[in-house]
């Protein structure tokens, strides 16, 4: 499959000078088609500008697609034989309705266009959703998918195109509020295994500042080229055989998809006040907010299991003596990584009987991950003990190569309500999955505890930004900028408490932390243990109950609220992948 140059152009326009945005970005694309780019990527609205007040400002702005500006663009990929992607307002003349939308040009004109589906605060003022759903355009360069900024917020639309497909996401947008590359959009290629070509704005528009960082990220979350702030262009190589493997950490994540047990994603609360949704016919309430720490311990489990519970026990006991309320331990924590079946206990065995006697003496909820026995099956699974006993359990769903030789797969989520909040159990290699997160946050989940043995790079750091940014949101270096289990919880409005075994040697890079609800507040809400055995700790604050409409972001859960699950039907059903990675 080819091999080619695509080129992410990173441009400010000017509100009401469409003609010099348009010869602008004419210049762009011209230079990025000299450099040898044959995928030419331009941000979101860079015709026009962004901040439009209403449908009145913006008429004199939109555009029929094709029209005239997606001609003056095709002039060049006919003479140039690149395929380039525009972002501009348009207009439908069957309805008079305006629509932000991204036009896919090339030699043959334009070959297809994608309405933004998922708006931002300010598209309702003017533009209707879109409605030409998350396509995939066939070209001698691969399968392009184009998405609109906001769309990448939810994991539903990257995954949608993924599994019919797509070999490079095209990604334009007016990204703002966060350094970038942002880690939504490092995690979209990462869990899809696909490039993704972010072509973002920068500059002061309306009071608004915008981040640059305009990219090509490759199906492993590594940024290929980048620009921090002004005009320019990035470039980088696209291998398409390298998207269609389709592996993530190794693993080939699509062929292990479960979709029957997906059929809650095509669900939602249709924007119903969520203490309303949760308490309907009275059941299963959300339990009563309250303010709780929350720890994820990192250790190297062995093959000894009482040493292994001996370790438990003095993490558990420092992570009392910090105040937290609930503590996570690795996968396997209790019965070690090496041959699990041959030391699998059932619930009922002497092992988690201590795990319940620790609980008990500490008056603390743990979560540790064992080989269940259960019958002739043995399953890899994580036990939620606390001071009354054990809560429940849960038996990891996605098995990694490593698990299939030994381990039965689960097959149903596991919630549980506790003083503290909803919590919901994933193990490990669960996490990749997005469709596994959001189903628990469907589900009301306040908390997602997760033990993983998690090897390989799922962080990045980053450098520092020149691009300036409204305080607080920091410009400075940053380790651990982009952590792929953060993402996680950002994107389903919970805390996500990660307890990953740390093994330099084997492939464990530990770095387990406990990441807030909001990917855009700052400073975060989070702790990380960098290094070494430990534990961090941080906070789960479900309050702000007081009110007819939840204020706390958890409760509230804003990025779970606002999808549009009539989308997402493909995502629940067996044919759903059936050309990814073909």
């Amino acid at each position: 499959m080819p091999i080619f140059k695509a080129a992410a152009v990173q441009f400010e326009p000017t509100m009401f000078e469409k003609e010099r945005n348009v010869a602008r970005l004419i210049e762009l694309v011209r230079e990025a088609a000299a450099g040898g780019a044959e995928l030419i990527v331009t941000p979101e609205m860079g015709t026009t500008g962004y901040c439009w007040f209403d449908r009145d400002e913006v008429a004199s702005q939109v555009e029929t697609i094709p029209g005239p500006t997606t001609d003056r663009f095709a002039e060049i990929a006919r003479a140039t034989g690149a395929y380039v992607v525009i972002g501009m307002p348009e207009v439908e003349p069957t309805t008079g309705l305006y629509y932000n939308s991204a036009a896919l040009i090339g030699p043959e004109g334009v070959v297809g266009k994608h309405r933004k589906s998922h708006p931002y605060i300010s598209e309702p003022k003017w533009a209707a959703p879109g409605d030409l759903g998350h396509q995939v355009f066939e070209t001698p360069l691969g399968r392009i998918a184009l998405l609109i900024c906001m769309d990448i917020h939810f994991v539903e639309t990257a995954r949608l195109v993924a599994l019919d497909g797509a070999d490079v996401i095209c990604h334009v947008s007016n990204w703002l509020s966060e350094r970038t590359p942002a880690p939504y959009w490092i995690s979209r290629a990462f869990e899809n295994s696909c490039y993704l070509i972010e072509s973002n704005r920068w500059g002061l528009e309306r009071t608004v500042q915008f981040s640059g960082g305009s990219c090509v990220i490759e199906p492993d979350g590594t940024i290929a080229a980048v620009i921090d702030g002004g005009d320019g262009i990035a470039y980088a190589t696209i291998d398409t055989d390298r998207a269609r493997e389709r592996l993530v950490l190794g693993e080939p994540t699509f062929a292990q998809r479960r979709p029957k047990l997906y059929r809650e994603l095509p669900t939602g609360q249709s924007g119903w006040n969520p203490l309303d949704f949760f308490g309907l016919y009275g059941h299963r309430r959300l339990p009563p907010g309250r303010l709780s720490k929350i720890a994820a311990a990192q250790f190297r489990p062995t093959t000894d299991v009482a040493a292994n519970l001996a370790r438990i026990a003095e993490l558990a006991a420092e992570a009392a003596e910090r105040g937290a309320a609930l503590v996570v331990f690795p996968e396997l924590s209790i019965t070690g990584l090496e041959d699990p079946a041959s030391r699998a206990e059932p619930l009922a065995g002497a092992s988690v009987a201590r795990l319940y006697a620790i609980a008990s003496r500490l008056g603390i909820h743990i979560v540790a991950g064992l080989a269940e026995a259960d019958g002739d099956a043995v399953y890899n699974s994580a036990a939620l003990v606390g001071p009354e006993g054990v809560v429940g359990v849960y038996r990891k769903i996605h098995l990694a190569a490593h698990d299939r030789p030994w381990a039965t797969a689960g097959d149903a989520w596991a919630v549980y309500d506790l003083p503290i909040g909803r919590v919901g159990l994933l193990i490990g290699h669960d996490a990749l999955f997005p469709e596994a997160g959001r189903i628990l946050a469907l589900r009301g989940c306040d908390l997602i505890a997760c033990p993983a043995a998690q090897t390989g790079v799922f962080a990045s750091g980053h450098a520092g930004t020149s691009v300036k940014q409204n305080y607080p949101i920091p410009t400075g270096a940053d380790p651990f900028h982009w952590h792929h289990f953060r993402a996680r919880a950002g994107e389903n409005n919970l805390v996500f408490a990660f307890a990953n075994v740390v093994d330099p040697e084997n492939g464990y890079p530990g770095q387990s932390g406990v990441f807030g609800p909001e990917t855009f507040t700052f400073p975060r809400t989070e702790a990380i243990v960098v290094e070494g055995e430990g534990i961090a700790v941080s906070s789960l604050d479900t309050t702000n109950l007081a009110t007819p409409y939840p204020t706390n972001p958890i409760r509230r859960k804003d990025l779970v609220t606002m999808r549009l699950p009539h989308h997402y039907v493909p995502l629940a059903v067996e044919t759903g992948n059936a050309r990814a990675g073909a």
